[in-house]
C-alpha cells in the first residue's frame, strides 16, 4: 500500500513538473521559425559578448539565441540557474568542468544542467558563434 502510494505520488509530481516546464518553455507553436547566424542582428551585452535573440527573451524566460564570444573571451567559473543546451556553429565555445575539457566545434552540441560549476569562453583565434537555448530565463552566477 505505501508503495503503490509513493509511485502514485511520484507520477503526479513529475506530470506536474513536466507541465510547469512545457507552460514555461512554450512558444507560438504553429508558428514556423528561420533564422540564420550569418545575417542575425547581434547586440553586445558586455565585453566580448553579443546575442542575437531568435525566440523568446533571454532576460524573462525560456529562449533561444545565437550567441558570439570574441576570440580569447574568458567567462571564469560561474553556473547557471537554468539548463543550457549549446550547438556550435562556427570557431569553437571552449568548456570546463571538474571532469575535463570540451570543445564544442561547428556541429557539436553541449547540454550545461543548471547548477553545474564551469568555465566557459572562445578560441584563442576564432572566438565562438553557438546556439544557445534554455526554458528558463538566462542568468550568470559567478564562482567565489
Amino acid at each position: 500500500m505505501k508503495k503503490s502510494l509513493f509511485v502514485g505520488g511520484a507520477v503526479v509530481a513529475l506530470a506536474v513538473a513536466w507541465s510547469i516546464g512545457r507552460a514555461q518553455g512554450q512558444q507560438d507553436q504553429s508558428k514556423v521559425i528561420f533564422a540564420s547566424a550569418e545575417q542575425a542582428k547581434f547586440v553586445s551585452t558586455n565585453r566580448g559578448v553579443s546575442i542575437a535573440a531568435i525566440w523568446g527573451d533571454a532576460n524573462a524566460g525560456a529562449h533561444g539565441t545565437f550567441t558570439k564570444f570574441a576570440p580569447g573571451y574568458d567567462a571564469g567559473m560561474h553556473t547557471h540557474t537554468n539548463d543550457v543546451w549549446i550547438v556550435g556553429i562556427k570557431g569553437a565555445y571552449l568548456y570546463k568542468d571538474d571532469a575535463g575539457e570540451k570543445r564544442v566545434g561547428a556541429g557539436d552540441f553541449l547540454r550545461v544542467p543548471g547548477g553545474h560549476k564551469h568555465w566557459s569562453g572562445g578560441d584563442k583565434k576564432e572566438g565562438a558563434v553557438f546556439y544557445e537555448e534554455s526554458s528558463g530565463k538566462f542568468d550568470f552566477v559567478p564562482e567565489k
